[in-house]
Parts: structure tokens; C-alpha cells; sequence
């Protein structure tokens, strides 16, 4: 570690464990009652574990990480799992090691309130200090660009962009020069030695074709030989996201392109469990009598079953089939004279009465809880596609098929945000394509909560878009 960083991370420590005694007088202060002693040698025991506990914590969760060109959300989320962490570890010492002490519960819930609005506030602030700091010219760290390709001419272009990442370039070495360069040509690959040494220096950024890998390897060893960290853009960097990840495979580092954290086999079973036990409390309060109103409805309002089957495509593109009540006339076209899938229309003929309220106010799609049941599919997901739009949209949709690597949902994040409906008008299959990447690059269990939500709401009042 540099001493800059080595300070910075000192700084960082010192900040929070000054919150962190801050939240413990206030919570003992809070808590105190007639005659008790505000801060005993015991209570001081107590604050020094708070600290190696958070210390040891926050380090294991990465809440001490460099966090200089992401966002904010990025170091909310380890503050918030670093706090649960921490006053989980408290509880568990109150009610197996300290039982004896006062007003444990009290304790634990304001103190771990108190920390997790502090930290954040003081993170926040100093983050938007730093930031402002590095677009005035202060904080910034020195970078070397080896390669005047177009990699490194746009990652070049990425730092001028974003100085609030707190990056400057110092220059290029390459063995031929680039006209957009304006000066900033150190020398060649030889010459790395001389540049390094006359320049300060903090990384060095290797931006060139894996086909050079002699002189890669001459740029790495050089480099080090100057204790400057080498970083290396992979030459594949234009098919990344923002979730790539690496990681290594005995000693090869493999490169995902793209994640989920529903790649995580822990958060696949909690996201199961909950949906599960979800659907199991809807069944037993509101569709042990609903279902068989809405049958019944179906049944006065039109001939024909209560339930529409249709095989969709689900989770790696298998084959399910998706129940619905049925919202159309019975055997009621579903392909147009060409072939082409019609989708439902604004005063469609084919729409029941009944229908156009099961389908207005999403009551159709209830079925699918036993889709859910079975392991089909989730609460909340991409919706699946009947097999020809399905077909139709793989080909001429862009990253269409990358929406099943998940379950398909009842409801998903690109239907409550208003692309649901007809998808005829041209991008509103991309839009509804692209909010279903969103999600799936963004789960979360909260995000989940987030969308039946307003679910729930758009059921109460209506969608515009359901027809």
C-alpha cells in the first residue's frame, strides 16, 4: 500500500470509529435511567469490542475498498450489510455473553440505528468533498497509458470525461505515436524505464492488443521494478458491462462479461423461499375464494374453460407452459392470415367483458402462482413470450435472449416502469428488453418488494397499457 493510500485508509478508520464512539454515548446517554453510571469500565469494554468488531467486519465486507470511480450505492450497500453484521454480532453477545446487561434490546436497535445514519452521512459527505476536491485539481493520482490504440485512446477519453474519478494522465508510451496525443508522446516501449523515473508516477495502464505479449511482459517487469502498479485493460473490454467480473480458475483469471446477483446459489434459494412462503399466505387468505369467483365470472361471461395453457419459453429457454384465466372468446385466433403473433389491442374483439377487467386490472395472470409453485417461475421477473413473438424478437432484439438466464416473472421491473402491453410501436421491445437487464443486473431482495409493490398498486388503479 502507498502511503497515500496507507493515510487515506487511516483517515477513513479513524472517521467512522469516532462515529462509532459519537453513537455509543448517545445510545448510553439515551439509555441511562436514575443512578446509573454513564460510563463505566464495563461500558468501555464494551466500545472496544464495537470497534474490533466493526474494524474486522467492515474490512471482511470491503467497506475499506477504493471506491473512488464508482458510485455511492456501491458503499451504501457495505455500510448497510457491515452495520447488519455488526448489531447482529452485538445481539448475539448481549443474549449469550452479557446477559446481565441493562436494556441489551434497547441498546442494540438504537445504537445500530444510530451508527448506520452517521456512517452514511459521514461517508457521503466526504465522498462529495473528495469529489469536489479532485475537479479542483487535488487527490489526484498519476497515471501512464502504454498504447496509443483506439483502447487507449478511449480510455484516455474516459478520464477527461470524468475528472471526478481523480485521474490524470501523464502521458502515452508506445512504439508509434497518435496525432491526437497533443504533445503528451513519452517515447517507446524501450524508453519506459527513462519515463517512469522522470516522471511521478502511480499506475501504469497497459492498453495494448493481446498479440504483444513480449512486450507486455517487458511493460509488467519494468513497472514493477518502479513499485508502480500495473493495471491491464482486457482486450475484450468493449463486450464488458458495468457487472463484469473476474476471477480466477486455478491460475487462469476468467473474465465474465456480465453478472446477476442471482448468479449467487444463496440468493437464488432465499428469492425461492420467500416466494414460496409469499404464494403459500396468498392461497390460503385471498384465492381460496377468489379463484372460484373469478371461474365463475368467466364462466356466466363466455362458453369455452376457465383456464388458457400456453407454452412459453422459461429459464434457459426451456419450454413452460403458463397458466391464465381466460381473459378472450374461446378458440380465438392467435396468429394473423401471415403467420405473425397478434398481440391483444386497445378494444380488441376478441376480449370478453369480464376479460377487459381481468386483464385491466392484471386479476388474468393470477394462474400463474401455480407456475410459481411448481419452480416455472418467480414473482418477479422477465415476462415470458408466447412461442411466434418469442421467435419474432430473439432475431431482431438485441440481447433478447440474455433475459433467460432467470426465471421468468409474473411481474418485472420493465412492467411496472409502464412497457407491458402491445410491443408493435418500433423500440418499445428494446425498452422492455432493456429494463429486464436492469433487473437482472440489479436484484436485489428490496427491488423484489419494490415491484410488487407497485404491482399491487397498478392493480388497484388500473393499467393504461393492459388491454
Amino acid at each position: 500500500m502507498k502511503p497515500g493510500n496507507h493515510i487515506n485508509f487511516l483517515l477513513r478508520l479513524l472517521i467512522d470509529y469516532l462515529v462509532l464512539v459519537l453513537a455509543f454515548l448517545c445510545t448510553r446517554r439515551y439509555i441511562s435511567g436514575l443512578g446509573d453510571v454513564f460510563f463505566s469500565p464495563f461500558n468501555g469494554l464494551l466500545l472496544g469490542i464495537s470497534i474490533t468488531a466493526w474494524t474486522v467486519i467492515g474490512l471482511s465486507l470491503h467497506l475499506y475498498d477504493e471506491f473512488r470511480t464508482r458510485s455511492f450505492s456501491y458503499e451504501f450497500v457495505a455500510i448497510l450489510k457491515t452495520t447488519l453484521l455488526h448489531a447482529c454480532f452485538f445481539t448475539f453477545l448481549f443474549f449469550y455473553c452479557f446477559k446481565y446487561y441493562p436494556y441489551p434490546r434497547t441498546f442494540t436497535l438504537l445504537n445500530a440505528s444510530l451508527t448506520f445514519i452517521c456512517i452514511t452521512f459521514t461517508k457521503f459527505f466526504v465522498k462529495q468533498s473528495l469529489l469536489r476536491l479532485r475537479s479542483n485539481g487535488y487527490n489526484i493520482k498519476n497515471i501512464l497509458i502504454v498504447g496509443t490504440g483506439d483502447t487507449g485512446m478511449s480510455f484516455y477519453r474516459t478520464i477527461l470525461s470524468n475528472d471526478h474519478f481523480g485521474y490524470r494522465c501523464v502521458g502515452f508510451v508506445d512504439e508509434q505515436t497518435n496525432p491526437y496525443l497533443n504533445g503528451q508522446y513519452l517515447g517507446k516501449i524501450a524508453d519506459l524505464p527513462r519515463v517512469l523515473e522522470d516522471h511521478e508516477i502511480d499506475d501504469v495502464i497497459v492498453a495494448l492488443p493481446e498479440t504483444l505479449s513480449t512486450e507486455m511482459e517487458k511493460i509488467i517487469i519494468t513497472s514493477e521494478k518502479e513499485a508502480k502498479r500495473v493495471r491491464i485493460i482486457a482486450d475484450c473490454y468493449r463486450f464488458c458491462t458495468s457487472t463484469a467480473s473476474m476471477n480466477l480458475f486455478g491460475t487462469f483469471p476468467l473474465l465474465t462479461i456480465r453478472t446477476s446477483p442471482l448468479d449467487d446459489l444463496a440468493k437464488q434459494r432465499f428469492k425461492r423461499l420467500f416466494e414460496l412462503c409469499f404464494t403459500i399466505a396468498l392461497f390460503i387468505t385471498v384465492f381460496w375464494w377468489l379463484f372460484p369467483l373469478i371461474a365463475l365470472l368467466i364462466k356466466i361471461s363466455s362458453p369455452g374453460p376457465v383456464l388458457f395453457k400456453q407454452t412459453r419459453q422459461g429459464l434457459k429457454n426451456k419450454k413452460i407452459t403458463c397458466y391464465k384465466f381466460r381473459s378472450m372468446t374461446r378458440n380465438s385466433d392467435t396468429v394473423d392470415a401471415s403467420g405473425r403473433y397478434q398481440q391483444a389491442t386497445q378494444h380488441d374483439a376478441r376480449v370478453t367483458p369480464v376479460g377487459r377487467f381481468l386483464r385491466k386490472t392484471n386479476l388474468d395472470e393470477l394462474p400463474q402462482f401455480f407456475n410459481v409453485l411448481m419452480g416455472d417461475m418467480s414473482l418477479v421477473g422477465p415476462r415470458p413470450h408466447p412461442i411466434p413473438l418469442h421467435q419474432e424478437s430473439r432475431n431482431t432484439i438485441q440481447n433478447y435472449m440474455l433475459r433467460h438466464v432467470v426465471k421468468p416473472g409474473i411481474t418485472g421491473w420493465a412492467q411496472v416502469n409502464g412497457y407491458r402491453g402491445e410491443t408493435r410501436v418500433s423500440g418499445l421491445m428494446q425498452k422492455r428488453v432493456d429494463f429486464d437487464l436492469w433487473y437482472i443486473e440489479n436484484y436485489s431482495f428490496w427491488l423484489d418488494c419494490q415491484i410488487i409493490f407497485q404491482t399491487l398498486m397498478n392493480m388497484i388503479k388500473g393499467d393504461k397499457h393492459a388491454y
